[in-house]
Parts: C-alpha cells; sequence; structure tokens
C-alpha cells in the first residue's frame, strides 16, 4: 500500500512539475495551479498545506506542576483538488490526507486500509439556489467543525468539538438559501448519511444518520464566507452575525459517539441505540473584533452498551452536554490575542467523567491571512480534587 501511495505521489508531482512549465503560478496562497480548459468546460485548482505543531503538557496535582511531557508533529499534511466540470454548475472537491493523524483509524470496516480520503464530493446547483452534494464530506454540523482546519482563530478546535462534533460521512445533502429582505439571508442545509463516519467500505452496521442545519445572516453575508473562517481578518466594517441551529439524528446508530468514536460490540454483533445531538452556534465580527459561541448537547434512547442477555458491555453512548466561547481582537500588525472557554459536562452516573473546564489564550501572527500563520496558546483544564493540565502548543501554517 505504501509503495502504490508513493509510485502515485511521484505520478502525480511530475505531472504537475510539467504542466506548471506551460501555466503561470498563482499568487502564493491561491493554489500551486489553477487550471481551465480550452473550451471552458472544466477546471481544477490544486493546492497544499502543511501544519507543525511543538506540544507540551504537565499535570497540576495540588498545586504543583508535574510529569512534563513533550512533542514534535507533523500535525496536518494535505492535497487537495476542486472546480467545476462540463459546467459551472457542477463542482467537485477532492481532498487526501497524508500525515499520521490523517489517515489514523484504519479497521476491518475501512478494509484495514488507511483512510487516505478526507473529501471526495461533487456539488451540483441543479436549480435556482438548490444545491445537490454527493459524497463524503463534511456533515453541517456545528460551526467550529465546518471551519477548516487550516482556517482556525487558535492551534486547534475546542474540546466541544471533539466530544460531540459529527464530522464527515458518506451521503447526499440538500442546500438551498433565500432572502427575507434585502440583507437578511437564510440557509437551509439537509443530510442523508450512513452514519458510521468516513472511508467505512463495510457497508450500513446500524441505521443512518439525518442532519438538518438552519442559518440566519440578519446583516448580510460576511465577506469571503467569513463566518466560516476564524477571526476577523477582513476587519468588516459593519456588524456581521450569523445565529444557527444543527439537530442530528443517528438510528440504530453503533458507535458510542454517533458517528465517531468507539464501535459498541456486544455478544450479537453490535449494540444499536438512536442518538440525537443538538447544537446552536452564533459567530460575529466587527471591526477586528470576533466572537463564536457553541453549545452543544448528545441524549441516547438507551447509552448502556448491552449483550442480549441484558448484561452491560462496558461501553457507553457519550451523552452530555457543553459550551463553548471564544473572542479575539485583530491590531491592525496583525497580531491578534484571542481567549476561550469551554465547559463539559458529561453525563457523570453513565460516562463516569467528572465536569472538565478549559480556559485558553491564544496569540497569532498573521503573515498572509490563514494561508501563512504561526499560532500559540496556554490552556489550563481544570479537573476533579483540585486537579487540572497545562498545555502549551506553538504551530507553524503554511498553504499554497
Amino acid at each position: 500500500m505504501k509503495l502504490k501511495f508513493i509510485v502515485t505521489a511521484v505520478l502525480l508531482f511530475t505531472f504537475l512539475e510539467a504542466v506548471s512549465q506551460k501555466t503561470p503560478a498563482p499568487e502564493f496562497g491561491k493554489g500551486i495551479l489553477n487550471l481551465v480548459g480550452k473550451d471552458s468546460t472544466w477546471s481544477m485548482k490544486f493546492a497544499a498545506r502543511m501544519q507543525f505543531l511543538y506540544n507540551s503538557n504537565w499535570d497540576v496535582q495540588n498545586g504543583d506542576v508535574i510529569n512534563p511531557e513533550f512533542d514534535f508533529l507533523v500535525r496536518r499534511a494535505r492535497l487537495k483538488f476542486d472546480g467545476f466540470a462540463y459546467s459551472t454548475k457542477l463542482k467537485y472537491k477532492l481532498e487526501l490526507g497524508l500525515s499520521n493523524r490523517d489517515i489514523s483509524g484504519a479497521s476491518e470496516f475501512t478494509g484495514n486500509s488507511a483512510r487516505y480520503i478526507l473529501d471526495a464530493v461533487v456539488m451540483w446547483n441543479f436549480y435556482e439556489n438548490f444545491e445537490l452534494w454527493l459524497g463524503q464530506t463534511k456533515l453541517p454540523g456545528n460551526v467550529e467543525r465546518v471551519i477548516s482546519s487550516g482556517n482556525l482563530q487558535l492551534v486547534d478546535r475546542s474540546l466541544v468539538n471533539s466530544r460531540f462534533n459529527i464530522d464527515r460521512d458518506m451521503g447526499i445533502q440538500l442546500r438551498h438559501h433565500f432572502n427575507l429582505t434585502d440583507k437578511f439571508l437564510v440557509r437551509e442545509k439537509l443530510a442523508f448519511s450512513q452514519g458510521e463516519g468516513r472511508n467505512v467500505t463495510s457497508g450500513n452496521l446500524g441505521g443512518h444518520q439525518y442532519t438538518a442545519r438552519l442559518e440566519l445572516l440578519p446583516f448580510g453575508t460576511f465577506k469571503s464566507k467569513g463566518e466560516y473562517s476564524g477571526s476577523d481578518l477582513k476587519r468588516e466594517a459593519k456588524p456581521k452575525l450569523m445565529l444557527a441551529a444543527t439537530y442530528d439524528f443517528n438510528q440504530n446508530a453503533v458507535k458510542n459517539r454517533s458517528n465517531l468514536g468507539s464501535y459498541m460490540v456486544n455478544d450479537v454483533g453490535f449494540y444499536e441505540t438512536d442518538i440525537s445531538t443538538l447544537f446552536v452556534d452564533a459567530v460575529f465580527k466587527y471591526k477586528g473584533f470576533s466572537f463564536m459561541g457553541e453549545y452543544a448537547a448528545r441524549e441516547a434512547d438507551d447509552p448502556i452498551a448491552k449483550n442480549s442477555d441484558g448484561t452491560p458491555t462496558g461501553d457507553v453512548v457519550q451523552v452530555g452536554n457543553g459550551i463553548n466561547l471564544q473572542a479575539g481582537y485583530l491590531l491592525k500588525s496583525n497580531w491578534e490575542v484571542a481567549g476561550r472557554y469551554t465547559n463539559i459536562s458529561l453525563d457523570r452516573n453513565i460516562t463516569g467523567r467528572d465536569i472538565e473546564n478549559q480556559y485558553t489564550l491564544g496569540i497569532s501572527r498573521f503573515i498572509v491571512g490563514h494561508k501563512l500563520k504561526v499560532q500559540s496558546d496556554l490552556s489550563y483544564l481544570s479537573l476533579a480534587d483540585n486537579n487540572g493540565q497545562l498545555m502549551y502548543r506553538l504551530q507553524f501554517d503554511i498553504h499554497f
């Protein structure tokens, strides 16, 4: 498998080098290649990005800082292709992950193969403001998850996202938008998916997943789709706001975090239960100031996994709720100071986990927007019995 991937990569870059000799390169941050067919019936933009992360952690026990851990990591390394085919109304996106964190999760359910494919989706604007999506991509979940990992305000997403997000899946989506007034924009997004996450090849084991999201933008659209990008890099001249809610229902789910987490195996195959997830979020930007707030809640019909005779298997659905609040201000020098507060309240009687509170302070330097930046943050995670964890991170991003 590794040899095949290496050969494919070499052939791809050989092709791109040959094409680039005849095609002027775009500006930095706008892709490596931007190609359009001679008859304008197709296009392709090819881009690459990398994130290099330094991470350090300490335990805090009774006021003492102990057990230091340090590591360096290629956090993300990705290739992205997008454009249109035959008509500008038929678009596509293909994104591949190359780092260990990108492709981890190989199992019998993914054909025991690395999970290289992040997105493989076509988007068809078949009528007026209606668009049909087909393939594997992000579900219309919480705003923090849908924001690209390369466009985040802090080094990485919050604990609310890691505990509750619904990530990517394979299926179909229907999207539509309309204006209530000249400025007031409304977006509706519906998804029907397999319900077990990305790159699954074993077929559907439980039921299916149904997702609906509604977005309200009372003051009109953000510049450059800024509602799905961290920080106010465009320095909105007028206040911009997005209020949104998502409801996700995973029927007969077999994983302990809806379409993510571990499979709940029992003596007859898999334990199944209906899992519901709710997200409510808001984004506000104005003159360099930005705010994002999220609330998430997850419930299950019967969160304690059981065997056929009713005895617990030891697996439980991660039910509970969380809240994430973060804000930042971008200085004229393109330095930004940002802060975040996160609370996780999983049901202790079911999950055995105590309430978690995390406080984060971040400083970023945007050299070429999100395309070339350095970010750092310091977090304190408060746990039970006056114990906690300190974490410092420093990350460098480059996008071609």
